[in-house]
């Protein structure tokens, strides 16, 4: 694996359109990926605190590109994601760390968790990824 395919997969995540309007961000070197997102009022559902939508954000891109930094040639898919949010944010910048902690032939197993900004855990997920047919390349930003 390499950085040139890292820097690749960041591209692809910050080109995105639906990423251009969070503000997210992306780290990703071999296995992991890190995230941060701005916490903003324009997230925030009715009772002041960032919507759940947003942490599931941060928490499946974190594993997904954890995953994809391991898979150079196809886009991979998640198939299966437990979210588990324990706390709720409404400032500050959320940074979302995933880690695949297991693999074999056909699958993918990913963690992430999120940190508010004094580093507090207010949730957790993991997932199932799989690997799909679509080939990384320019036309879905990969460059």
């Amino acid at each position: 694996m390499n950085q040139e395919h890292y820097t690749k997969l960041e591209n692809m995540m910050h080109g995105a359109p639906f990423m251009k309007l969070t503000g997210a961000k992306v780290s990703i070197s071999k296995g992991e990926a890190q995230i941060t997102l701005p916490v903003r009022e324009d997230f925030f559902h009715s009772a002041g605190a960032m919507h759940g939508a947003l942490y599931f954000l941060a928490l499946d891109n974190a594993a997904f590109f954890a995953v994809n930094s391991l898979v150079e040639d196809v886009f991979v898919l998640t198939t299966s994601f437990t979210t588990y949010i324990t706390k709720p944010v409404s400032e500050g910048i959320v940074k979302a760390v995933g880690k695949v902690v297991n693999q074999n032939k056909t699958q993918f197993i990913a963690e992430s968790v999120v940190y508010d900004s004094n580093d507090n855990e207010i949730a957790r997920a993991n997932g199932i990824f799989v690997k799909s047919k679509m080939q990384l390349n320019e036309k879905i930003g990969y460059f």
